[in-house]
């Protein structure tokens, strides 16, 4: 074998190997890390908003707004999206202005629910959108009222 084709030959294996000619090795072709295992978990949002009350209290407040002729869906003391809605409908039809009846307790429902509960003899410590202390202890005396709805 002529030394060109030997040459040729050690290149050609070379090559193949990952090594120039030169005596270099070449670094391996970048493999990808191994996939990595993710753990998901699915979580529930909780959908509702009872301003502090308990579930019971909860329910006589559905049931108030029930009776008045609001539907807020099942009676089971969470407070969600259609106890909400059921809520600015009463609040605005009653001239409370709760807003876009779109079932989040935002400050505007909580406005309309602090005009009511002021409007009905509760210290709510003001008009001001903000679930705060006072607010929450008159719903939660409103819940109450009358030994409650349901």
């Amino acid at each position: 074998m002529t030394h060109a084709r030997w040459k040729a030959a050690v290149v050609a294996a070379a090559t193949a190997a990952g090594i120039f000619a030169s005596g270099v090795a070449l670094a391996p072709a970048a493999s990808a890390a191994p996939a990595q295992q993710v753990t998901t978990r699915t979580v529930a949002i909780q959908a509702y908003n009872n301003l502090g009350l308990t579930t019971t209290e909860a329910k006589s407040a559905q049931c108030y707004v029930r009776d008045a002729g609001f539907s807020p869906g099942a009676i089971d003391g969470q407070l969600g999206t259609n106890s909400w809605k059921a809520w600015q409908r009463f609040l605005n039809d009653r001239g409370f202005n709760a807003g876009t009846v779109d079932g989040v307790v935002g400050p505007n429902t909580i406005r309309g629910l602090q005009r009511f509960l002021t409007y009905i003899g509760y210290d709510t410590g003001g008009i001001d959108g903000v679930a705060g202390t006072k607010t929450k202890a008159a719903w939660k005396a409103f819940s109450h009222l009358g030994g409650g709805w349901c």
